[in-house]
């Protein structure tokens, strides 16, 4: 009897077309998927940012063609004093929410996590202000800063202190927008804190009892070092995010009293919409991106050389 011998695909001169058009249908569909969800983003991402860049190089009224201006736009926001007002301002809010916005939180997580029960509805009282949409948030405070029947100056009166005229003071206006950010905003950074503290060892808070470390030395050795990555990249999310603030002062203060509380977006905001200068506001906005941009990268590389 004689055996038949069968010879490999290959060695025939077949090539396996079914697996190769199976693998190519694959690979369309997944690249096909793929570039729509890039069409996607390019429209709604991408070409945005491009036509912001252009049109701070034009004067934009979106009513009549646009010109090429070069730096015109630039020039008029450098000698605006209310541009150099609203960086001001800006960089003040920045520096009073890094002390309530960034301590805050931290804290908060701290004794969270120092708790023994009811954990998880202290985690949902302290997480319920971000549920609630910042408008009605800002809307809200304002009722409690309201100078006549408001929450805060009626418990003043209450013990006997007098009124404060909490939005319409210079002095108090922003350190009054910076208490609502850091009200509403603070559940989010609570939690991340509160993660980050639950991944630290407890051999090392017991290493450190023995060798006698009190509450504030465990804090200052232990867990600000373990939580040390958490810190940095909260602080710098919390620097690029104040640096953008809108909400507050366009709803409680629309800028005032004067321009004490004129912010960098409000002023983009007012170019646009008040003066109907479209080129100038991209202009201030196109500023904006580059200094949050370096400060970023300058961050970025000092923390990797501190680390």
């Amino acid at each position: 009897m004689s055996t038949a011998v069968r010879l490999p695909s290959a060695a025939l001169g077949v090539r396996p077309t079914g697996r190769l058009r199976r693998r190519l249908r694959e690979n369309i569909t997944a690249y096909g998927l793929l570039c729509a969800a890039l069409l996607v983003f390019a429209g709604f991402s991408w070409y945005p940012i491009v036509r912001g860049v252009l049109l701070s190089f034009q004067q934009v009224n979106f009513i009549t063609a646009p010109t090429w201006v070069g730096l015109e736009n630039f020039q008029k926001l450098f000698a605006d004093p209310q541009f150099w007002e609203a960086w001001q301002n800006t960089l003040l809010f920045t520096g009073l929410a890094l002390v309530f916005g960034f301590a805050v939180p931290f804290a908060v997580a701290v004794l969270l996590n120092e708790l023994r029960h009811g954990k998880a509805y202290f985690r949902l009282v302290v997480y319920l202000p971000v549920m609630l949409p910042p408008v009605v948030v800002a809307l809200l405070w304002k009722w409690f800063y309201d100078p006549g029947p408001g929450l805060f100056n009626t418990a003043l009166h209450a013990v006997g202190l007098p009124a404060l005229s909490w939005l319409d003071s210079p002095t108090t206006a922003m350190l009054s927008l910076v208490l609502v950010s850091t009200w509403a905003n603070m559940g989010s950074a609570t939690l991340i804190y509160l993660a980050a503290l639950q991944t630290i060892p407890g051999d090392l808070y017991e290493a450190a009892e023995l060798d006698g470390a009190g509450l504030w030395r465990r804090l200052w050795h232990v867990t600000i070092p373990q939580t040390r990555f958490a810190l940095l990249v909260m602080l710098l999310l919390q620097i690029v995010a104040t640096m953008q603030v809108f909400t507050e002062p366009y709803i409680m203060t629309g800028g005032g009293p004067g321009d004490s509380t004129v912010t960098v977006l409000l002023l983009l905001y007012k170019y646009a919409f008040f003066y109907n200068d479209f080129g100038t506001a991209s202009a201030l906005s196109l500023l904006l991106f580059v200094v949050l941009g370096v400060f970023g990268l300058f961050y970025v590389r000092l923390t990797r050389r501190a680390d």
